[in-house]
C-alpha cells in the first residue's frame, strides 16, 4: 500500500516514524512539556510562593528556565543529564540576576537601557559553543535568563524568589530525564569548529550576535521597538558556523515565524473560552518543536513562535499589536545579524561566499 492510500492515522505513524525513527525525539518533546508544567505547578504551590517576595512571577520563571534547560540538555547518561540540567538552571538565575542587578544602573536620561546585559548574554551563546554541550547550554541559559528577566519587571527584593525558581527548575527538569533514560537518544555534539582567519568561530560567532544586539538596542532607543528583546533573541540564535549557514538559519526562522505568528493569532477569538484547549496544542506544538529542531529549524521557530502567541494570550496579553510584533522583530533582528555576518565579522571571505 502506498503512503497515499494509507487511513489517515497510518499516514500520520508514517509520517512520525520517518522523522522520529523510534519516537526519541518524541519522548523529549513530552519531556520538556512535564518538565514545564512541574515547574510551573511547584510555582503556583501557596506554601512555596508565600515563603518568597514576589512569589507571582515565581512560576513563569520557573517553567521558562526548566523548559529550556530540558531543551539544552543532549547527555546519553542520566547522572551527566543531571549536573547538566542543574547546571543550566543556575546559568539561567544568574542570567535573570545579571538584568535585575544592572537594570536599574543602566535605566535613565542618557543611558544605555536595561537590555544592555544581553549583549553580553548574545556573546555567551555563541562564544560557549566551544566548550561543547555542556558550554553551548551554559551559554544559552544566561541568555535565556535574560531574556525571561526582561519582561518581568523584577527588583533586587526579588532575588530570593529568582533562586528558589532555580531549584524548582532543577527539580523539574531532572526527574523527567531521570524516568525517560534509554527512551532518548540524544543529537551526537558536533565536532569542534574549525578557526577562523583570526579567532576562534566560536568567538566569531560570539561577537556577530553582540553586535548585532548592541545595533538593536540603539535602534530601539531611536524608534521605540516594540519588544526588542525578541529582535535581540532573533539575531543571537540565527548565527552558525558559516555565513552561508547563518543565511539558511535566518531564513527559516522568518519564515517559521511567519507561519507560526498567524496561526496563533487566528487563535485569540478563542483563547477565553477554550483556555484547557489552547494549553494542549501549545505542549503539542512544543513536541513538535523538539522533533523538528535538529533538521527542520524552519518548522522548529513555526511551532514555538505558535506557541509564545497562544501562551502570552492566555496569560492575559490580548494586543493584536504586540503579538504581532513577533514578526517583524525576527526579520529585525534576523536582518541586523546577516548583515554583521556578511559585512562585519565575516567567518570568511565574501569572495570565497558561494551561497545558493
Amino acid at each position: 500500500m502506498g503512503f497515499a492510500a494509507m487511513p489517515g492515522t497510518a499516514r500520520i505513524g508514517a509520517w512520525l516514524q520517518r522523522i522520529d525513527p523510534g519516537a526519541h525525539r518524541r519522548v523529549k518533546g513530552l519531556r520538556l512539556v512535564t518538565a514545564y508544567g512541574i515547574a510551573a505547578m511547584l510555582g503556583t504551590l501557596q506554601g512555596i510562593q508565600h515563603g518568597v517576595p514576589s512569589g507571582a512571577s515565581l512560576s513563569a520563571l520557573a517553567g521558562g528556565m526548566a523548559l529550556w534547560a530540558s531543551v539544552s540538555e543532549a547527555q546519553t547518561t542520566r547522572e551527566k543529564s543531571a549536573r547538566d540540567l542543574a547546571l543550566f538552571c543556575a546559568a539561567a538565575v544568574l542570567g535573570v540576576a545579571s538584568m535585575i542587578i544592572l537594570g536599574p544602573v543602566l535605566t535613565g536620561p542618557h543611558r544605555p537601557g536595561p537590555e544592555l546585559p544581553m549583549v553580553a548574554g548574545a556573546f555567551l551563546v555563541g562564544y560557549l559553543r566551544r566548550f561543547g554541550v555542556l558550554g553551548t547550554g551554559i551559554g544559552s541559559q544566561v541568555f535565556i535568563g535574560q531574556l525571561l528577566a526582561s519582561g518581568a519587571n523584577l527588583r533586587a527584593e526579588d532575588l530570593p524568589m529568582v533562586g528558589v525558581a532555580g531549584l524548582l527548575a532543577a527539580l523539574a527538569a531532572i526527574v523527567p530525564r531521570m524516568l525517560s533514560g534509554p527512551a532518548e537518544h540524544p543529537v551526537i555534539a558536533p565536532p569542534a569548529l574549525p578557526s577562523g582567519r583570526w579567532l576562534p568561530v566560536e568567538t566569531l560567532m560570539g561577537l556577530q550576535a553582540a553586535i548585532a544586539a548592541l545595533v538593536i538596542i540603539g535602534l530601539s532607543h531611536v524608534f521605540n521597538l516594540v519588544e526588542s528583546a525578541w529582535a535581540i533573541t532573533a539575531c543571537t540564535y540565527v548565527v552558525g558556523n558559516s555565513t552561508a549557514g547563518t543565511l539558511q538559519r535566518i531564513r527559516h526562522r522568518v519564515i517559521g515565524t511567519a507561519i507560526g505568528v498567524p496561526l496563533g493569532i487566528a487563535l485569540l477569538p478563542i483563547v477565553p473560552h477554550a483556555v484547557i484547549l489552547i494549553w494542549v496544542l501549545a505542549a503539542l506544538a512544543m513536541v513538535i518543536y523538539a522533533m523538528a529542531l535538529p533538521e527542520r529549524y524552519d518548522i522548529a521557530c513555526g511551532a514555538y513562535a505558535f506557541t509564545l502567541i497562544v501562551t502570552l494570550a492566555v496569560t492575559g496579553e490580548n494586543s493584536i499589536f504586540i503579538l504581532a510584533s513577533r514578526g517583524w522583530e525576527t526579520l529585525i533582528g534576523g536582518v541586523l545579524g546577516l548583515a554583521i555576518a556578511l559585512f562585519v565579522v565575516p567567518l570568511q571571505q565574501p569572495a570565497a561566499l558561494h551561497v545558493k
